[in-house]
């Protein structure tokens, strides 16, 4: 029997269906969820082990039994948007069941986060170092991440202090879903099923990204030639945070654009 999880449905409209990123919930869409309730109706998930879902642990936790558990709460014909470690899955969910989805959108994610020769990513030494950091304190570990999520946008001390105000009122993610999503974020190269994506993409991406850096954009086109990009100039690895207007227009820009 499949592992029940949250969610929460708000508004009207088109389905959008908007998946957080790593050690969060969906309490970080919070500040802009209201805003797209004017244009769809969002449902948010709590990934497995996460927020409301804490509790919602399979037996295996990869990314393939995650996106399987996802895509079951996914309405069809929805536009799937990921943030982050939310976009790996979703990217996944949009390879696996191409006829679910109405459009993909992918937020400061790429098909593998770990960098390699000739591949821009998040350094090992850095994801080794968040899974040492993890045993010893987790709670000053998300602290820090959510530091490297704001880096270098000129609102990072808001950003992370509005983080911080919504996640806390969902339940604290459960320590094996957060070793386990490390190990997705270091070991997980969608890259070569790329191309198998039927579903209208936009990746979008902040230009001061530490985590998910723009030369990412390029080599992501390469290997997605029919999907969209957009960058958010002035923002870091979270742009519906610092530039809430911006997302809104973009992701109503682009779900409009695939209806006329």
């Amino acid at each position: 029997m499949s592992l029940a999880l949250y969610t929460q449905v708000r508004g009207t409209g088109p389905d959008l269906v908007l998946l957080h990123g790593w050690g969060l919930n969906s309490g970080v869409w919070e500040p802009i969820s209201h805003s797209l309730t004017d244009f769809f109706r969002v449902t948010m998930i709590d990934l497995p082990g996460f927020g409301r879902n804490c509790d919602a642990m399979p037996e295996v936790y990869d990314l393939a039994t995650i996106a399987a558990m996802v895509s079951e709460y996914v309405p069809v014909h929805s536009h799937l948007l990921g943030w982050s470690l939310g976009g790996l899955v979703a990217q996944k969910i949009a390879i696996e069941q191409p006829s679910l989805l109405s459009s993909l959108m992918v937020l400061a994610s790429t098909p593998k986060f770990a960098k390699e020769q000739n591949w821009p990513g998040i350094k090992a030494p850095v994801l080794n170092a968040f899974e040492q950091q993890l045993e010893r304190d987790f709670t000053k570990t998300l602290e820090r991440f959510m530091a490297i999520q704001a880096m270098g946008s000129s609102t990072a001390k808001h950003d992370i202090k509005q983080i911080k105000t919504h996640i806390q009122h969902y339940p604290i993610p459960a320590l094996a879903a957060l070793r386990a999503g490390l190990n997705i974020l270091s070991v997980s190269d969608l890259r070569h099923q790329l191309s198998t994506i039927k579903a209208p993409t936009l990746r979008m991406y902040g230009r001061l990204d530490s985590l998910v850096p723009l030369a990412a954009l390029e080599a992501v086109a390469q290997l997605h030639p029919n999907s969209e990009s957009y960058v958010f100039a002035h923002a870091s690895h979270a742009p519906f945070i610092s530039h809430p207007d911006e997302f809104v227009e973009r992701v109503t820009a682009f779900v409009h654009s695939l209806t006329n």
